[in-house]
């Protein structure tokens, strides 16, 4: 799958593109019961809520198959490709699971001040690509973007430690006014199964979720192969050091894993 020109062009102008429907029902059933599985266990790398509920599972397409064939679906490798015009690899796979009633803020950030400042990324010739694996709605801390402040490049930013249990390099408050006054803010929602692409310097945050709705999405960070990291100071599991190039699947894949999954159950219960 590769973008049209209504979607470059609208990438280029707004630094961000959402694409409704890219993943079926069924797919998406298999990839939230996969997400249900990992963030049930306890590992060092998913990393908790100050109250112990699950924030974020890094690297997990390393040992769950549905992740996995999820990582390298043509669906997200492609339009990245596309736009770096040359291949790319995984700079970082993790579920972000903004949980019913507790899931905390995610502070005003831009992503490549992160990767740079704690990686040595060295352009931010890296994305972001959402899979949402929920509803995201306007009232269950959906992610709120700032339309081209990617154009402003990488602003000054401060490491905050305290916050949150993710440590994120972050903007202040007179920058963000700055920004939001100048383009205001807007929050891209859908159903369960979009997919939301955004720029690397993209102004963007979220705040908690008070409500009884979940708030599940799969975040794939692709980066060229040429911007690979050069001082990570982070865990592999969160800035992974494997520069390969990626080499995209058929979706058909993913679909076949899905209807397997889905046959699985029935078949169980005929045997019982």
């Amino acid at each position: 799958m590769k973008l049209n020109a209504e979607q470059l062009a609208r990438f280029d102008e707004l630094g961000y593109v959402f694409l409704p429907d890219c993943f079926s029902e069924a797919e998406i059933t298999a990839l939230r019961n996969a997400s249900a599985a990992v963030l049930e266990m306890q590992r060092p790398d998913i990393w908790r809520e100050k109250d112990g509920t699950p924030r974020t599972a890094f690297a997990c397409h390393q040992y769950n198959e549905a992740c996995k064939l999820l990582a390298a679906d043509e669906r997200l490798v492609a339009p990245v490709a596309q736009l770096f015009n040359e291949e790319v690899y995984i700079h970082q796979f993790k579920i972000n699971a903004k949980a019913a009633f507790t899931g905390e803020v995610w502070q005003w950030h831009q992503d490549f001040p992160t990767w740079h400042k704690d990686d040595g990324m060295p352009e931010p010739r890296a994305m972001n690509i959402a899979v949402f694996l929920d509803e995201v709605m306007p009232i269950n801390g959906p992610l709120m973007v700032v339309p081209r402040s990617h154009k402003a490049g990488a602003l000054e930013s401060a490491h905050d430690t305290e916050t949150t249990s993710y440590p994120l390099w972050t903007l202040d408050k007179k920058t963000v006014t700055e920004m939001v006054d100048r383009n205001g803010i807007v929050t891209p929602t859908g159903k369960a199964g979009g997919v939301l692409m955004f720029h690397a310097n993209m102004v963007h945050g979220s705040a908690g979720n008070i409500t009884p709705y979940p708030r599940r999405i799969v975040y794939l960070t692709l980066s060229a192969v040429s911007n690979a990291i050069t001082k990570p100071t982070r865990p592999d599991f969160i800035a992974h050091q494997d520069f390969t190039p990626l080499h995209a699947s058929s979706a058909n894949i993913l679909k076949e894993y899905a209807e397997r999954a889905a046959a699985a159950p029935a078949k169980s219960a005929l045997a019982a």
